[in-house]
């Protein structure tokens, strides 16, 4: 019953007909209003509203992510026959149409949802594989409001990835890994530029690019920590770094700042003792607070631990990430404008790899209206990926890791060498055989393990 519904209720009681004076008449009139004003207070609490919900899946997990216009009181629990996982949400109402939700690539058959009393929602996952659920809520933070997120672990998420050494890269005669690492992801767009430019859609796309030229060229292996629209926490990516023993660690973002006319492209290196100018100060922490939007890991000893270590050993990758940063600088300039023209440094979370050569580049600022343009089409991505490219295939081809191919090259090697690129059908022996060289030989100079070929895989021909 509406406000008005009730006093005039009220004043039917009372058989109101004219000016209201003392009496039960008026008593109960202003009882009414008193009534009215505690409805009135009541709907004005309004009840926590779910935006929407988005879905993420990953190598690592299936992430669900509630958007809420504040924090609430949540319970997960499993049911089976058939296999189902319960939310329910306090004190929360529904907006978007769950059906509407892309659950392709996730464990989830279907999501529904419904009020299971006048004021709780839940939330039920029909699921096709058994998981484990993680959830917890976050405040609001740079890019989004409060959230409800829900991790979904299946049988082989849960599972410890190990990684065997005859799947590593053999260090004779070896590529040099290059791990391309696209900043942000999934639910964490980064800086969002003019005509909701995303900054992960952006350097995703340059780090595709930039991972196919390394592919391309002889000596040099990409790996791409990323392959997706799904969030990667910071130390994740550098630990995909040392999984496939990566040479050099490049992480490239998008630049954002408070107002449009900031342009241009950096690079920076890791700093020990702190960032050396304000700007640099203003996007580390900027950056390193996606772990919040994208959500950190539970075992924070383990993380003091590795943060210790890798601060003692980081000094023998910084020089080197230095100078290979003003190579990287030095190609870019052709292609757009410098930020600063020197390389920069700043505690950024994503760069402590120890032993590893790091660099993070920002491509440009997408905040400013010219740079975020040219971002936006593939040419300019491309010319943007080829810079970087140029810059550490010149670096690392003067400055060879030890046992790798360059190292070979750079000193003459043992005759001349050509490469051959694997194309279905082929096997070891038939190319051996077309070479007339050894199959051993063969694997000798290319680091292999067996026998086995990948399809657009470079092989190392020793002619002579």
């Amino acid at each position: 019953m509406s406000v008005q519904e009730i006093i005039t209720s009220s004043l039917r009681r009372c058989c109101y007909k004219g000016p209201l004076k003392s009496g039960p008449c008026k008593i109960g009139l202003l009882l009414s209003l008193g009534l009215c004003c505690g409805l009135a207070s009541l709907g004005s609490a309004a009840q926590v509203v779910i935006d929407s919900v988005r879905v993420w899946p990953s190598p690592e997990r299936t992430r669900i992510v509630f958007d809420l216009t504040k924090t609430v009181e949540h319970k997960v629990f499993a049911l089976a026959n058939p296999r189902r996982l319960v939310i329910d949400i306090d004190g929360a109402s529904l907006e978007q149409d769950l059906a509407a939700v892309g659950l392709e690539g996730t464990p989830i058959i279907q999501m529904r949802a419904a009020m299971r009393n006048p004021k709780d929602l839940r939330v039920v996952l029909d699921l096709r594989d058994q998981v484990k659920p993680r959830s917890f809520v976050l405040p609001p933070g740079v890019q989004f409001g409060d959230r409800l997120v829900i991790d979904l672990y299946t049988a082989d998420q849960q599972a410890a990835p190990s990684t065997q050494k005859a799947e590593l890269i053999a260090r004779q005669m070896r590529d040099v890994v290059v791990a391309v690492d696209a900043g942000h992801g999934g639910d964490d767009p980064g800086a969002i530029g003019p005509g909701k430019l995303y900054e992960k859609d952006v350097v995703m796309a340059i780090a595709s690019k930039l991972a196919v030229l390394f592919d391309k060229e002889p000596g040099f292996k990409a790996a791409l920590t990323r392959t997706g629209d799904y969030y990667l926490a910071h130390r994740k990516r550098t630990e995909i770094a040392r999984q496939v023993e990566a040479d050099v660690f490049l992480s490239i973002h998008a630049d954002a700042f408070m107002t449009p006319e900031a342009k241009g492209a950096s690079v920076y290196a890791i700093s020990q003792k702190g960032a050396t100018s304000e700007t640099a100060r203003w996007l580390a922490e900027k950056e390193n607070r996606a772990d919040l939007i994208g959500g950190v890991g539970l075992d924070t000893r383990d993380d003091l631990l590795a943060g210790v270590l890798l601060d003692l050993t980081m000094t023998r990758s910084l020089a080197a990430s230095l100078d290979m940063g003003q190579f990287v600088l030095n190609a870019i300039k052709p292609v757009n404008n410098l930020h600063k023209a020197k390389v920069e440094q700043a505690g950024f979370m994503v760069l402590k790899s120890p032993d590893i050569p790091s660099l993070l580049v920002e491509t440009g600022f997408i905040s400013n209206p010219g740079e975020a343009s040219k971002l936006r089409t593939r040419d300019h991505q491309q010319r943007m990926a080829m810079a970087i490219f140029t810059g550490v295939q010149k670096y690392m081809t003067e400055n060879p890791p030890a046992g790798s191919y360059l190292a070979w090259q750079s000193q003459g090697g043992d005759g001349q060498l050509a490469t051959y690129r694997i194309v279905r059908g082929d096997t070891l022996s038939a190319i051996a055989n077309k070479h007339s060289v050894s199959a051993e030989r063969l694997k000798t100079y290319n680091g292999l393990m067996n026998d086995r070929l990948k399809i657009g895989q470079l092989l190392k021909i020793p002619t002579s």
